[in-house]
């Protein structure tokens, strides 16, 4: 992408609830102060056949599904460019997984920066596997079933989290379920993309939420691989991907190009591209059809992996 997105750019069915969605300034102080309130004023209409358990050691949220069908999991991690967001925003999606696929969901809350930069967001992640594999059979859960996925700085949490427990002994992950994984810090580096104003999340935005998640200017040459997973060298082993990205959207070149530095270390990959697609679409664009067939193909893919 050289030029700046246009309306004209964006598919005309997610033009209207795009047109919804208001700037947050997420750089201000006070409006990530105000966001948990704004958040639990959202109105999020339950999934029939599906309850919901709150822990709050480790912190957490459990989707259970009235009709089990399937001991595998998946460990949810929420987006928010890791400065806000909280589980319960991702209800709705995480209830459609669990009612699909007939398996329990468990969505991670974590800490936030800037208040709690690196490793704070992995740590409180790590937690919740750790307590999800030490309760699978209390949970009715096969420890090699389970799943780890993400959207947005929470994919990037997710592909960190897979990176770490591929790393230690013990189970491993099934399955990657990365949904427009914010992945790389050094794209926030390149100042250059700045002025191609893209919708929702632009790379002013982008740039913030990595400082604050690191501590430092984006795109140093010390990071860890663990923070920005885009960086880990040797990919080989991973468990099977889906990356999921708008093509209009600033995560577009990293995510394709993780994708494709999995697929050539041996990980099976399977990357969808959707055109004419901003940032988040899967979460605002519900109700489309673009948005419907995409969540559908993804559910699919997971449902394969751990069904």
């Amino acid at each position: 992408m050289t030029k700046p997105i246009t309306p004209d750019m964006i598919d005309p069915e997610l033009r209207a609830p795009l047109a919804k969605m208001p700037n947050a300034p997420l750089h201000a102080g006070w409006f990530r102060a105000l966001a948990p309130f704004l958040m639990r004023l959202q109105r999020r209409p339950p999934t029939p056949g599906v309850s919901i358990e709150v822990r709050k050691a480790p912190a957490c949220r459990i989707y259970r599904p009235q009709n089990v069908r399937s001991d595998g999991a998946l460990l949810w991690i929420h987006g928010g460019g890791y400065v806000v967001g909280m589980a319960s925003m991702d209800d709705v999606l995480c209830g459609q997984v669990a009612a699909e696929l007939g398996l329990t969901v468990v969505s991670a809350e974590y800490r936030l920066a800037p208040k709690h930069p690196y490793p704070a967001a992995l740590n409180d992640c790590h937690a919740v596997w750790c307590w999800l594999l030490a309760e699978a059979k209390t949970l009715g859960i096969d420890p090699q079933g389970i799943a780890i996925g993400g959207i947005s700085a929470g994919g990037g949490l997710a592909a960190a989290l897979v990176q770490r427990v591929c790393d230690e002994e013990g189970p491993e992950p099934a399955a990657q379920w990365l949904m427009a994984p914010m992945l790389d810090d050094r794209t926030a580096a390149h100042r250059d993309l700045d002025e191609l104003a893209h919708p929702l999340w632009n790379n002013a935005i982008n740039r913030f939420g990595w400082r604050s998640y690191l501590g430092r200017e984006p795109g140093a040459v010390e990071v860890s691989s663990h923070a920005a997973p885009a960086r880990h060298e040797d990919l080989s082993g991973l468990p099977p991907a889906w990356i999921g990205v708008g093509a209009i959207e600033l995560f577009h070149d990293e995510d394709v190009d993780y994708a494709r530095r999995l697929e050539a270390a041996g990980v099976p990959v399977a990357l969808e591209v959707v055109p004419n697609a901003p940032h988040g679409f899967e979460a605002w664009g519900r109700g489309t059809q673009i948005t419907e067939r995409y969540l559908a193909k993804a559910i699919r893919w997971l449902g394969e992996q751990v069904g």
